[in-house]
């Protein structure tokens, strides 16, 4: 019988570093991929809320919102075609991300941001000049691999760029420019759908190219990040000189021993979607899989595509459904930007629980206004019609500073480096896989489920909130290369990990 191995302890990283005004560029360039998803979740549902863009492209969606007096203000807007101009672009997007999985991992993050930033440019400029459904479509294939490469490598870039003690607050700049991106895209459509002549929504689909600009131009002078230059050219003094200037100090040898080891493991890998289905891997596997999928069944994707077409049923204006869209991104923004500050000193695990019993009242309140006060006909009083926007702004501002941010963030500082690109893939496939059904179902949903659509996403939160309480650990404050002592502690995780610890120490160098 082998030895018992000693308990590990979790080191609270012993490692040095500081915010650089190197990190704070690399940091600014990376996380305009965030920028980039942003804009297309808040532009999408802002432009098929427009009545010139309906009645050119989805004439009959128009029709029953304009003249079908007898259809329920459920189902007005429910059509397969207008849903399929939202999700296509994740159902591109899921297959983007296992190609940009190994061009990450053999040509660097800063290879599939430029590819993301590339692609991103070229379909918003299809959009702003298509003249059917079906080239827009093609358009937004283009932005989904854009989005696809961008998010497989930008949370990672994040995560290995970080000082371990400020890395949860440099994560989470990939959402707040999430935030950003949406606020953008509806402010830009608020303006745009009060033009003449109807051909606003053009500016708006374009307008996509500046974000994508940024990113493109900007990552053309992004360094690589020490990881990545150890496990692409096994330059160990070129790592260092790289690590020096990131961190603003000369005392880097832990950190760098750290990622020699690390990159050592990861030499003998050569399927990493194999090994990380091991058991070894299995808590990195599970939150790489449910971290994503939690993200997209919070209701967020509701809010995020349709929250003007979601007014519009509780009877507000076209103008008064974006200006209420536009409150709810200052919303998100701002609760972002509030999980920046805090989530590296109270940790992970408050904002999600927190931010989940948030979301699970918000949805809960406003299923039971809208089972009592909304028929299949007519509208909500106006009084009824604002406090459901400030329901959803609590609910945004709970997700905001919780799941919106923390979803990414867990997933790429979990994972060694052995596995990183194939386990931050799966984490966007996951979410790119979800987010496409949700979009794809939710106006279909809408009309059958009616109210009972915000019970629905409430259970999902109740579910996920729990997932958080017994079996997410603690991640603040941990180095990247020590983040597998965590499980090995863990009141569950610690039975499956800890049974391969002997296995662990004989393979691995």
């Amino acid at each position: 019988m082998a030895p018992e191995l000693p308990k590990p302890e979790v080191v609270h990283g012993h490692h040095s570093g500081k915010m650089t005004p190197f990190l704070v560029f690399s940091r600014m360039v990376a996380s305009m991929g965030g920028l980039i998803y942003g804009y297309d979740i808040g532009i999408s549902g802002g432009v098929t809320s427009m009545e010139p863009f309906l009645e050119k492209f989805f004439p009959e969606v128009n029709t029953k919102m304009k003249e079908d007096t007898k259809i329920s203000n459920y189902c007005r807007f429910d059509s397969q075609l207008l849903t399929a101009f939202t999700s296509s672009l994740y159902v591109a997007g899921l297959v983007a991300s296992f190609f940009a999985s190994s061009v990450t991992r053999a040509l660097g993050r800063k290879s599939s941001i430029l590819v993301g930033g590339t692609a991103f440019l070229a379909g918003s400029a299809l959009g702003g000049a298509a003249f059917n459904a079906y080239m827009f479509i093609f358009g937004r294939v283009l932005l989904g691999i854009g989005v696809g490469f961008a998010n497989q490598s930008v949370p990672v870039y994040l995560s290995e760029m970080a000082p371990p003690r400020h890395r949860g607050a440099i994560n989470n700049g990939f959402q707040l420019c999430v935030a950003v991106g949406a606020l953008s895209a509806n402010l830009v459509n608020y303006v745009t759908q009060k033009i003449k002549g109807g051909w606003g929504w053009r500016i708006s689909l374009a307008m996509a190219a500046v974000p994508a600009s940024m990113l493109t131009l900007g990552a053309i002078f992004l360094p690589d990040t020490p990881n990545c230059l150890i496990q692409r050219s096994n330059d160990h003094q070129k790592a260092k000189l790289m690590l020096q200037r990131v961190r603003g100090t000369a005392d880097v040898q832990a950190e760098l021993d750290d990622l020699i080891r690390a990159n050592s493991i990861s030499k003998t890998v050569k399927h990493p979607f194999q090994k990380i289905i091991r058991r070894k891997y299995r808590p990195q596997l599970v939150m790489a899989i449910a971290m994503p999928f939690f993200t997209q069944v919070t209701g967020i994707t509701v809010i995020a595509f349709y929250a003007p077409i979601l007014f519009r049923t509780v009877g507000l204006g076209e103008s008064a459904s974006l200006m209420s869209t536009i409150v709810t991104s200052l919303m998100a923004t701002g609760s972002t930007f509030i999980s920046m500050l805090v989530v590296d000193k109270l940790g992970r695990r408050v904002l999600l629980l927190v931010g989940g019993i948030q979301m699970f009242v918000s949805h809960i309140i406003v299923g039971g206004i809208m089972a009592t006060q909304l028929g299949d006909h007519g509208g909500l009083s106006k009084g009824y019609a604002y406090i459901v926007l400030v329901l959803i702004c609590i609910f945004v501002a709970g997700f905001g500073w919780s799941w919106g941010p923390l979803g990414w963030l867990v997933p790429s500082e979990i994972l060694p480096l052995e596995i990183r690109s194939a386990g931050q893939s799966i984490t966007v496939a996951v979410c790119f896989l979800f987010t496409s059904i949700v979009a794809q179902t939710f106006l279909a949903m809408l009309c059958h489920f009616k109210s009972g659509i915000f019970f629905f996403f409430g259970g999902w939160v109740v579910l996920m909130t729990s997932f958080v309480y017994f079996l997410l650990p603690e991640t603040k404050n941990i180095p990247l290369e020590q983040m597998d002592n965590v499980w090995r502690v863990h009141w569950f995780w610690k039975r499956i990990v800890g049974e391969v610890d002997g296995e662990t120490e004989m393979q691995e160098p």
